[in-house]
């Protein structure tokens, strides 16, 4: 649900207005309304945005930094020390530091790269002596450096030019050539050799390599003693940035001598605010906010439904008018994440590790806060897996030791006498289900906040398909005559079609509504159908999942033989570990994209949810 929120105006002077801010920070409940001219100023505070996340940059590469050497085996650990609270220019002369080293520390492996890649680039010549070389010069001899194609190396330069292979291992030949005179006529690409020996070369590279290591633990010991620093740093320009987003969005008057400010707050933490301003002797006024405020939304759920608006925030927010559609979209989405797994034997891994990421035995930083979640979705999946009849890919109604009683609970088999599965009949119902519960929740809530009489279209539409559905089940099931059913259809066909094409906007000419009504009656007829039909992927999902698993069952006994031995037990186990955990993450990730598709495409459509609410985010240190 959405917590209630007051709106507050606050009237200070202008001398007392930043120890206002300080005490407004303290109590941390009020969220402040954002100007439109505000919107437009925010390129005042787009800096220290962006010096923040400089630091935050800088704070998870010393974080690696600690990490990096903590991970290697038998090194000392290394734990942070903690923040010294230095004042924000102290901090900022670290930042200036830490930056300054990491560039010294990017220089200095240039200097590794270029050395390795000198190496490399000469160690088909072997070991050379550039001393050599030069009294060779001396002496009047000119060597030559080549390269060519392996192909069109010409035995007949070793004649002529007085050619050496150096090497030719690979589809390229290295050759020197020693010789009185320049070569003009060769053909072949000269190769520019370093000046300095392979020997210096290798000395280089160690040189190179051990000035970086230490810039390496220079910044180790720096990220050591600082990390925490630049941690309260980046807090310290957090709070500068909402002051001045604060400032922003506040109102001047009387020559700026009065600041005018508006803000939201939790009507059930109203008291603590409001002893705050009788204590500074603040002016302020207190109002209900209306339908024209901007009203943030802060959403307050039972612990079961609180795990789900996470998804519910991935879509938007809901306006304060709104409902909230977490207490609709968590038990959904939890029956459709199951069925779309489909498989009870996958509910227990998931259950088994969702337990693991919650209670830390496995820590993937992806995965952090979400235990909790997946173990409830493992649960589902475990029950509704073993309702429709699958784990790890086997059919439980063919294994005989499991009691009849339990295979009669299972959802399995053709609808009735057609050659329909009754698990697709059951995905289509369920969309059905949801539909007309979408559609129920937009007519209610439109009704709300628009009026009863500026929504008999919608309760139009929800009579003619929701009444419709009933009576034509009531007549399938003999509880109600034919004739009984012709004539309430037409009653609810008649009343239906008046809110639909004559009263769909009272204030609007009757020729213009029938138009209206035409195109939305187009638009439902083309749009409903397809929604349902979107429904039918709760049971392919679960149908493909389970073939594969199926499939991989099938080929592990296929490994394994009539005659099983070390060997193919030992493929029978990897093919099934493999399988099996390959088609438990295809299924997993299908079955968390998919829900999440049936609910922000066909639900929140008929639903008429908007999502365009803006999130609760009191001012607060």
């Amino acid at each position: 649900m959405i917590t209630k929120m007051t709106k507050y105006d606050f009237l200070v002077f202008h001398a007392q207005y930043d120890e206002f801010l300080e005490k407004l920070r303290n109590v941390g409940v009020l969220h402040v309304a954002t100007l439109e001219e505000g919107d437009a100023n925010l390129e005042l505070v787009r800096e220290k945005i962006a010096l923040r996340a400089s630091i935050d940059k800088l704070v998870d590469t010393a974080s690696a930094f600690i990490s990096a050497h903590n991970s290697v085996k038998g090194a000392t650990p290394l734990t942070a020390a903690p923040a010294l609270h230095l004042s924000l220019d102290e901090g900022l002369a670290l930042l200036d530091q830490f930056e300054k080293l990491q560039a010294e520390a990017e220089l200095l492996r240039q200097e590794v790269v270029a050395a390795e890649r000198e190496q490399q680039r000469m160690a088909p010549w072997g070991n050379y002596s550039a001393e050599q070389f030069a009294r060779l010069a001396e002496a009047g001899f000119k060597i030559g450096f080549y390269t060519c194609a392996s192909r069109i190396y010409n035995p007949e330069w070793e004649e002529a030019h007085n050619a050496f292979i150096i090497d030719n291992s690979t589809n390229t030949t290295y050759f020197v050539t020693v010789t009185k005179e320049p070569i003009a006529d060769i053909e072949a690409e000269r190769f520019e050799i370093s000046p300095i020996g392979s020997q210096q070369l290798a000395e280089a590279l160690v040189a190179a390599q051990a000035k970086y290591n230490e810039k390496q633990a220079e910044i180790l010991k720096f990220a050591v003693a600082n990390v925490a620093n630049l941690q309260h740093l980046s807090s310290q320009v957090s709070e500068v940035i909402d002051i001045d987003r604060v400032h922003i969005n506040t109102r001047r008057a009387a020559d700026n001598t009065v600041m005018i400010l508006e803000g939201y707050c939790p009507t059930d933490t109203t008291d603590a605010l409001e002893a705050m301003l009788k204590e500074e002797g603040v002016y302020y006024e207190s109002a209900e906010p209306t339908d024209e405020d901007n009203v943030p939304i802060k959403l307050r759920n039972n612990a079961f439904t609180h795990l789900f608006e996470p998804l519910t925030g991935m879509y938007g927010m809901p306006v304060y008018q709104e409902f909230d559609p977490t207490p609709v979209l968590a038990p959904f989405f939890l029956l459709f994440f199951a069925m779309c797994m489909g498989d009870g034997g996958y509910g227990v891994l998931l259950l088994l590790f969702g337990w693991a990421v919650k209670s830390g035995k496995i820590k993937i930083e992806m995965f952090d806060g979400l235990g909790s979640i997946i173990m409830v979705l493992g649960a589902a999946t475990t029950v509704i897996g073993l309702f429709l009849g699958t784990a790890f890919g086997v059919n439980l109604t063919t294994l005989n030791w499991i009691p009849q009683g339990c295979k009669d609970l299972m959802i399995t088999g053709k609808f009735g006498d057609t050659s329909f599965d009754i698990q697709m009949i059951l995905a289509l119902g369920i969309g059905v289900f949801h539909i007309c519960l979408a559609m129920i929740i937009k007519a209610v809530g439109y009704t709300k906040r628009y009026g009863f009489m500026q929504n008999l279209s919608n309760w139009g539409w929800l009579l003619l398909i929701l009444g419709g559905l009933i009576v034509a089940m009531l007549a399938v099931g003999e509880m109600v005559s034919v004739d009984a059913a012709k004539y309430a259809l037409i009653a609810i066909g008649t009343i239906s079609a008046l809110g639909i094409y004559i009263f769909n906007d009272p204030k609007r000419n009757p020729l213009i509504n029938i138009g209206a009504g035409l195109w939305d009656t187009y638009n439902m007829a083309t749009g409903l159908l397809g929604d349902i039909l979107s429904y039918i992927r709760l049971y392919a999902l679960g149908l493909a999942g389970g073939m594969l698993g199926s499939a991989f069952n099938d080929l592990g006994a296929m490994i394994l033989g009539t005659e099983p031995g070390i060997g193919s037990w030992a493929g029978f186990i990897v093919i099934l570990i493999l399988g099996h955990t390959l088609n438990l993450v295809m299924s997993a990730l299908g079955a968390f994209v998919h829900p999440l598709r049936l609910t922000f495409v066909e639900y929140f459509k008929n639903a008429g949810y908007e999502g365009k609410g803006v999130l609760y985010q009191p001012f607060k240190k």
